[in-house]
């Protein structure tokens, strides 16, 4: 690993943090390392190696282990979570094959049979899926709050009940925008932990992070993320990252070899190429998307526009919003006036937007989430959660902003 000077940007250390060119032939970008398994030196170096992997030690100060098989590690996956963790602040990073993958190694690494996990809703459609149906077939209970909930509520929810061992968050929530207030979840673990009872703070920051949000520096104990979206910035590639403190991240690390959740050396490869234009991607769709908000807030055809800071998501909201982001981001809710039919014909009618879900590629999208990433929750959870059929998300892109709005303007004539 190059040595970097402590005061180095992330947008500047990323550029060496972590690769040394001189043991890849001088090479200036990271050769793919394209292989299942790793020679020893020796026998001794092997068996520390699994010690290691396997969670029967931990590293000690300045220790290394030994590359073993890819399904633990590789070069191109440490290459890239020495490199991502500067943003975030964070001690160490795991790099997994999807967010999903992500998310539940990670999860799994700290629940058990007969522990709780309380959720903001909504969240992701395939994060509330597992919460609500995959972790309790192993019972392991969960339990939901609004996003954007009190300090009280929340509380509430784990003040009488010592099952409760992870606070998980999303903030902004998919796809309302609602942001959460992850310091009072931070109080409210710190006031019920105990010797007996660690509650940990999981944020996903997939919409905001790592450039308009830290959660780590703000008191998460472990940032999640799909690294499909804006890491990699591209839409070629599913990945995702967990990051935290070193202790924790062990035992996340051997749920992944464990699980199989690893990511494979092309697509630490990809994402690695992407991370030079990460911050100015991310600068530049926010600045369009700000562009595009104000154009929405003034149109006839639209009920009201969810997006982080505007005055219109209330008050409590923008105080959370300034206390816990340096940016607003690029993705989109609006409610067009009408029901479903009205949002599916301004999405039939746009041009350059593409119909597709996902989101922070270089390219414009826009979907429904009520009948597309959120198809599977309930109408009841739909209704409590705040997705409704005349909501439309999009994920702002690269395009001409002026081209976007015009796009947007004559799609929603059609409504």
């Amino acid at each position: 690993m190059s040595s970097q000077h402590p005061k180095v940007k992330p947008q500047t250390a990323i550029f060496s943090k972590g690769y040394d060119p001189q043991r890849s032939e001088g090479a200036a970008t990271p050769p793919v390392f394209r292989t299942s398994t790793f020679i020893f030196k020796t026998a001794a170096e092997g068996k520390r190696a699994f010690e290691i992997a396997y969670g029967l030690d931990t590293l000690k100060q300045g220790e290394s282990p030994a590359l073993i098989y890819t399904r633990v590690n590789n070069p191109n996956s440490e290459i890239l979570e020495d490199k991502i963790t500067g943003w975030d602040g964070a001690e160490a990073a795991a790099v997994f094959s999807s967010g999903m993958g992500a998310i539940s190694s990670a999860c799994l690494a700290f629940l058990k049979p007969g522990d709780t996990l309380v959720f903001s809703d909504p969240v992701y459609g395939g994060t509330q899926y597992l919460f609500r149906h995959l972790l309790p077939a192993f019972s392991i209970r969960t339990k939901h709050f609004p996003a954007g909930a009190s300090k009280e509520e929340m509380e509430a929810m784990v003040r009488d009940d010592p099952s409760v061992k992870v606070i998980y968050m999303e903030s902004p929530a998919n796809p309302t925008m609602l942001v959460s207030d992850l310091i009072a979840a931070r109080e409210i673990a710190d006031k019920y932990s105990d010797e007996t009872r660690k509650i940990l703070v999981m944020m996903d920051n997939t919409f905001m992070g790592p450039i308009f949000s830290t959660p780590i520096q703000q008191g998460a104990d472990l940032v999640l993320y799909s690294a499909t979206k804006f890491f990699g910035g591209h839409s070629d590639l599913v990945a995702g990252i967990v990051m935290g403190r070193k202790e924790l991240m062990g035992q996340v690390k051997v749920m992944r070899t464990i699980l199989g959740s690893n990511s494979d050396p092309d697509t630490a490869w990809l994402i690695h190429r992407s991370l030079g234009t990460l911050q100015i991607r991310m600068e530049k769709q926010q600045e369009n998307a700000l562009k595009i908000v104000e154009f929405l807030r003034k149109h006839p055809k639209i009920e009201r526009v969810a997006y982080p800071g505007l005055p219109e998501m209330g008050e409590r909201q923008v105080e959370i919003w300034k206390r816990q982001f340096t940016g607003t981001g690029s993705i989109i809710s609006f409610l067009v006036k009408g029901g479903e039919a009205e949002a599916f014909r301004v999405l039939d009618a746009v041009q350059h937007m593409k119909l597709a879900v996902s989101l922070g590629g270089i390219e414009t999208l826009i979907e429904h989430p009520g009948t597309m990433t959120h198809s599977d929750m309930t109408a009841a959870e739909k209704l409590q959660a705040g997705i409704t059929e005349n909501m439309i998300r999009v994920s702002v892109g690269l395009e001409d902003p002026e081209d976007l709005m015009a796009d947007l303007a004559q799609a929603l004539a059609k409504a």
